[in-house]
């Protein structure tokens, strides 16, 4: 499923004002939040070691778990983005070329 961060962040919104969530939906608890759920995240990997790319050895359970937690701190960030008026997919963007001109490749020869 291909989705925007515009239309994750119409659905987010849609979500909190059903539950009547918004009242709650701080930059700071948001942020708290979103920290709560990077520790969460980092639980997963704590005893692992160093991990080989797409995690063969894992689990399905496990890499579903691990999506569920990336899921939750991909979710409190753009709520986070959207509730300071950011917008995430361009400061991102931006994000990238200026570290494209900070960091240019290097030259083989």
């Amino acid at each position: 499923m291909d989705i925007s961060l515009k239309e994750l962040s119409m659905k987010l919104e849609e979500f909190a004002k059903a539950r009547d969530w918004e009242k709650y939906h701080s930059p700071r608890n948001l942020l708290l939040a979103m920290v709560g759920e990077v520790g969460e995240l980092s639980e997963i990997f704590q005893w692992k070691g160093e991990v080989d790319k797409g995690l063969p050895n894992w689990e399905e359970s496990e890499k579903e778990h691990l999506g569920e937690e990336l899921s939750d701190v991909l979710l409190y960030l753009i709520r986070l983005a959207d509730t300071c008026g950011i917008d995430l997919g361009d400061a991102a963007s931006k994000k990238i070329v200026k570290n494209g001109i900070k960091y240019p490749p290097k030259k083989l020869f």
